[in-house]
C-alpha cells in the first residue's frame, strides 16, 4: 500500500455518487505517475436515459465504472500502461479482462463484489490486487 491509496479510494467513492444507479454506485479512477488520467462510474451508455434498473434488476447494457474509465482513457489518447486503477468494488470478470488488456498493473479496491472470479483472473495475469479499508 502506498500513502495515496486511501486518498484515491476516497476520491473514487465521491466519484461514485455521480452514478444514477440505485442498487450500487461504483466509482473508478485510473492513476499514472501520481496523476488521475481517467475516471468513471457505473451507468448507461452516452445518449441513453439515466435509469440503470428496471423492476429492481440492472439493465444489461449498464456499463461498470472500470469499463467507463478504460474507454474514456482510450478516447483521450493517454496510455493506461503501467497505471493503477482505484475502484470502490472489486472488478467482475468482464472488467478484469479489460483491465488486463489496458495494461493496468495494479488494482486497489475497497468493497467486495459478490463474485471473486475477476480478482482471481487479475492475479493470474500478474496484476497486483489490493483491498484497502476505508473509514
Amino acid at each position: 500500500m502506498n500513502k495515496f491509496d486511501d486518498k484515491y479510494i476516497s476520491m473514487a467513492r465521491i466519484w461514485a455518487t455521480n452514478s444514477y444507479c440505485k442498487r450500487r454506485q461504483v466509482g473508478a479512477l485510473i492513476v499514472k505517475d501520481k496523476m488521475i488520467i481517467s475516471d468513471g462510474y457505473n451507468g448507461t451508455p452516452s445518449g441513453f436515459e439515466n435509469i440503470c434498473e428496471e423492476d429492481g434488476v440492472t439493465k444489461p447494457y449498464v456499463l461498470h465504472a472500470e469499463a467507463n474509465a478504460i474507454s474514456k482513457v482510450a478516447k483521450s489518447g493517454n496510455s493506461s500502461e503501467g497505471a493503477t486503477l482505484y475502484v470502490t468494488a472489486s472488478p467482475c470478470i468482464e472488467c478484469s479482462k479489460l483491465i488486463i488488456q489496458a495494461g493496468i498493473r495494479r488494482v486497489v479496491y475497497s468493497d467486495e463484489y459478490r463474485l471473486d472470479d475477476g480478482v482471481q483472473l487479475l492475479r493470474r495475469a500478474g496484476v497486483e490486487v489490493e483491498k484497502v479499508e476505508v473509514e
